[in-house]
This record gives C-alpha cells, structure tokens and sequence, in this order.
C-alpha cells in the first residue's frame, strides 16, 4: 500500500510546503493540512479492495501520510465498533442511534489514532523527542507510541489532570511535567521552552499529522454504515481535532467519488463551563474568543481557546451543523442513564455528547426519521472518581 500524500498547505492562506521536512504552523500562523492525490489514490483503492484489509485504521493506507510502512508504529487501533442504541433511540424518537466507542482503542481513547499516525510519521521523519501539553489522554497515548517508536517523549499537564493519564505517561517513560494552571498555561510553557529544547512540537495541530489518524473515524463511520453517510455526526469538543478530522475525511471521500453530495450535519458539544465554540456559534463568527475561568468534569473538553477554532467552525457551518453546551450535572445524568440503558460506560466527555444529542432531539433539530452518531471518544473506567454509588454491604454469614 502506498502513500498518496504530495504535500501540506495552509487553510488560511493556503501556502504549500514540503512535507518531506519537519513542519509545524504555517507562516501565518495557522495549522497545515496534509493534501493528498486522490485521483491516484482513487485509481489504487475503492471501497470494495478497503473491505478485505485488517481491521485497523491503517486500511486507508493511501490517505494516510506513512510513506514507507517499516516506520508504522502500530497497537492495533482503529476500526472501533458502531454500536446501535436502540433502545435509547426507541425512548427519545431518533430514527436511529450508534456509539462509535473509541473506549475500545488502545490506551483507552480516541487519542491514540492520533498517536499512531503522528508518531508514525514523527519517526520517518527522523524525531527523537517529542513535547506537548495535554489534559492526560493525549499525553498518554503520545507518550505510549514514542516509547514503543523509541522515542523520548515530555508531557506538560495540569496537576488536577487525572491520575491514570498522569502514571500512563510516567509509567512508559516519559518525562513529566505538572502545571499549577489549565491545558493553555501547559502550551505556554511548551513554546518558551522550545527553542532552546529543539523538541519536536506535538501540540494540537502543531504538527500536521494528528489530525490525519483522527480522520479515519470519518471513514469507520462511513464504512461501517454501509458506505452510507449519517444524518448527524456528533463530537466532544476541545481542541477540535476529531471534528477537523471527520470533515476532511468526508470531503475526501466526496471527491474519491465514495460517498454523494450530502455530509452529516456536524455538531461540536462542549460543556457549559467551558463553550468557546459555541459562544461562537451563536454569534456566527468565524473564531472563538478566549473562554475565562472555564472548569468541568468532563476535562478532556475543557480547553478555553483551539488554535483550530475556525476549522470547527467552518465544519459546523459547511455541513448545516451546530454547536451546544450542556451542564455538568446533565454530563454525569447522562452517563449514568447511558450505561445502565444500554451497558455502555463512556467517558465524561462522551457522556457529554449523549446530553447534547438529547437536547437537540428535544428541541427537533435532529427529526425523528433521521439517523446520529454519538462519538464516544473514550472509555469510563479511565475515571473511576468520576460517579459515586452508596451501596449496602452484605454480612458475611447472612443472606440478601
């Protein structure tokens, strides 16, 4: 399988550079995007050859950026279940309701796509050190994939991150570093200690490659419908690289003539302790403003500010999308009625989406003929803390 990628180009200005060469932002200041030929690539693969390859993200080979398979550093992620909720979508009216659960990935989280192709490409590009910051589930993942690359990884990530991601990152070696703030302090830090460190930036959409292992949801999703498109695509937002990633995807598949004219209707859920993204919505601008003071349970979202805000947005909008916030307790009523409806124990962030979905259901943005998918991006027993249950103790010797 080859690669059929020829290049990165910035979506503001849209500047090509090589991407044979270690890159980051553009001049400008704005993420770059891989390109690829997809009219080779369209020559090379179709659905039907994609049907018969393993069952992991890397049998989208050709639009992915690993140009030489030796430098794949691979887990096995990828090509997570579409699980019907059926019972759920019967309750709430949905025509139909799938959970793609990314609790299912290694290391527990949809980060690791991202890991896989980022370090994959990292290493054939000849990095040896790679730094970010990270709420804990993108350190962690990251961290895994550079240990088994033979990569040296440093992780900024605030002392309030959860333990778990916190002992994954140490446990694999990484070195690691807390911070007495949020995710946006951990990144400042980062880039005054770049240019002396000479790592390698892995910050959200610093480096081009992320979002490229994150897209290949898009393709699962499209895949395992029947090479058929949802009516809605809904997802926990933070930095945005998940939605970033499933738009690129379906505009490829668009012109890979694999799908038609009609995309998913895209929604970005985010708490109401920290909506950037949807006070940007409701305004219709085009970038979201700093959000001050932000704090949820749902921590893997609590990001005030993406550098690829704008792209969010230009999903939510090209696709007739949306964006809404839901409160914190409706987050954890959410996961409680989630796993015990239907035996799915999601993450906080998940749970997050489920809400959200509910909400847009009630108010019949999404109608009751029409089918949603709930992106779950990771799996519930990642946080232990996160629900308490007052359960009776049972004697030894007595009976219930």
């Amino acid at each position: 399988m080859k690669s059929y990628i020829h290049g990165l180009v910035c979506p503001k200005c849209k500047k090509h550079y090589d991407h044979r060469k270690v890159q980051h932002l553009c001049e400008c200041g704005s993420p770059l995007l891989a390109e690829y030929d997809l009219k080779g690539a369209g020559r090379a693969v179709n659905s039907n050859t994609i049907a018969g390859r393993p069952p992991n993200l890397w049998r989208y080979a050709e639009l992915l950026p690993v140009e030489d398979e030796a430098n794949i550093v691979s887990l096995g992620e990828g090509f997570t279940p579409l699980i019907p909720l059926s019972r759920t979508a019967a309750q709430y009216g949905f025509g139909a309701l799938y959970l793609k659960d990314e609790g299912l990935i290694p290391t527990g989280t949809f980060k690791a796509r991202g890991a896989a192709v980022g370090i994959s490409r990292a290493k054939e590009l000849g990095v040896k050190e790679v730094a970010m910051p990270t709420n804990g589930n993108a350190g962690a993942a990251w961290s895994m994939y550079a240990a088994r690359a033979g990569i040296t990884a440093f992780i900024l990530m605030p002392e309030d991150a959860p333990y778990i991601t916190r002992n994954e990152c140490a446990a694999v070696g990484a070195q690691v570093y807390l911070v007495k703030g949020l995710i946006s302090d951990c990144g400042k830090i980062l880039a005054r200690s770049i240019p002396a460190r000479r790592w390698y930036d892995a910050s959200t959409l610093k480096e081009p490659y992320r979002i490229e292992g994150k897209k290949t949801m898009g393709y699962e999703i499209v895949e395992q419908l029947g090479w058929q498109v949802p009516d809605v695509i809904a997802y926990p937002t933070g930095g945005g690289v998940g939605i970033i990633g499933i738009y690129k995807a379906l505009k490829e598949m668009q012109e890979l003539g694999w799908i038609g004219e009609k995309l998913p209707r895209m929604v970005a859920v985010q708490a109401a302790g920290c909506a950037p993204i949807v006070e940007a919505y409701k305004k219709k601008a085009p970038v979201s403003d700093f959000f001050p003071n932000s704090k949820t349970v749902a921590f893997g979202i609590n990001v005030p500010k993406a550098l690829g805000d704008f792209l969010v947005l230009e999903a939510l909008y090209k696709t007739g999308g949306c964006a809404v916030a839901v409160e914190d307790r409706e987050i954890l009523d959410a996961l409680r009625e989630l796993a015990a409806a239907e035996g799915c124990f999601v993450c906080p962030e998940g749970a997050a989406v489920f809400a959200g979905l509910k909400k847009l259901r009630a108010e019949n943005w999404i109608k009751p003929e029409e089918t949603a998918v709930l992106l779950n991006t990771g799996t519930g027993i990642k946080y232990p803390d996160i629900l308490s249950f007052d359960l009776p103790y049972c004697a030894i010797d007595g009976e219930i």
